[in-house]
């Protein structure tokens, strides 16, 4: 059994694959210390033989811990990410830097940290004076965001520090797009924050079938740039690397983010018998590679469902989600 050190505090006992989960997430970074039975000592990660070849891989953790590479034209960030299970990031901000993120997500900041609220994402693309500006806003109003997005910028000439609070029990996952190819789609509401320079646009699903029965619709979330970015997502998060017609069957909520090169359908669960009594709703996802999937365990609406069916007076409880039991509009959504 393993254990790693956060904020100074022992985590575990967990198993390795549950460590190995964790360096793929972002949580255990290269200098994350850690200790298991025969080690006369903590020591970080890195330097840790049975843990080297995860950080050999080109994970996201490495991603994250690396130097930031030359010539990208959103900010720089440097950050940590704190908590378990209802996580926060952490963002330094140095002298002329700046991070945008959603309206209301902020956590602190510190006082130096100045806070203008903006149209769309203030992102380089919408240089085009007020009419880029109303482009930008209405994307994000497609989406279901707001049409504003605050941008927390460093005007002084010393360190500044602003966090950002996941909304709902989950986890925290930092994103460099310029690893990714320069663009990534998450479903509407995991965007936290960014570097500024990364803008926020819409991601049209053009089968009808994938927006009337995919769980997230028509429309999904379009992060592009060079930068940073920091999506939230329910639950346990574990990504998937698919080869090139390699496929993978999810539960339509349970899909976080993919990279553009995956092909997202769904499918219909083949059996009637299945569908109405499976729990599992009518339909799942269906992604194709080659890219990157990732998954989450808890989506929003699942929780806010169970939620719903304990609390006295809404609802009976005791149906399994998605079944003719637990009520037809389930059956369709899969959440």
């Amino acid at each position: 059994m393993w254990y790693y050190a956060q904020n100074n505090t022992p985590v575990g006992p967990i198993s390795l694959d549950d460590l190995a989960g964790r360096i793929r997430t972002g949580m255990v970074t290269p200098d994350t210390l850690v200790f298991t039975a025969g080690m006369a000592q903590w020591q970080a990660a890195r330097d840790t033989p049975q843990l080297a070849t995860f950080f050999a891989t080109g994970s996201p953790a490495v991603a994250a811990a690396a130097p930031p590479p030359i010539g990208r034209r959103a900010h720089d960030l440097t950050y940590r990410i704190v908590g378990e299970d209802v996580q926060f990031v952490e963002i330094e901000l140095d002298p002329g830097e700046a991070t945008v993120a959603e309206a209301g997500g902020m956590m602190y900041m510190t006082a130096g940290v100045q806070m203008d609220t903006i149209f769309g994402d203030g992102s380089q693309q919408q240089q085009g004076g007020i009419m880029g500006a109303l482009m930008g806003a209405g994307k994000r109003l497609l989406t279901g965001e707001s049409l504003f997005t605050t941008v927390f910028s460093n005007p002084t000439s010393t360190l500044q520090k602003v966090a950002f609070a996941a909304p709902y029990p989950g986890r925290i996952l930092a994103m460099d797009l310029q690893q990714l190819g320069g663009e990534l789609i998450c479903q509407k509401d995991s965007f936290l924050a960014a570097a500024k320079g990364v803008s926020i646009g819409i991601a049209f699903q053009k089968k009808i079938g994938v927006g009337l029965f995919g769980g997230e619709g028509f429309i999904m979330q379009r992060l592009t740039g060079d930068g940073l970015t920091f999506v939230h997502a329910g639950g346990m998060i574990e990504a998937f690397d698919l080869e090139a017609g390699e496929t993978l069957k999810v539960d339509t909520g349970c899909l976080m983010a993919l990279t553009p090169s995956v092909q997202y359908d769904v499918q219909f669960v083949g059996k009637v018998k299945t569908a109405l009594f499976g729990g599992e709703g009518l339909f799942f996802a269906v992604v194709t590679g080659p890219g990157r999937v990732w998954l989450q365990s808890l989506p929003l609406s699942r929780m806010a469902g169970r939620i719903l069916k304990a609390a006295p007076g809404i609802a009976r409880g005791g149906k399994e989600e998605g079944s003719i039991l637990g009520g037809l509009g389930n059956l369709i959504d899969g959440d």
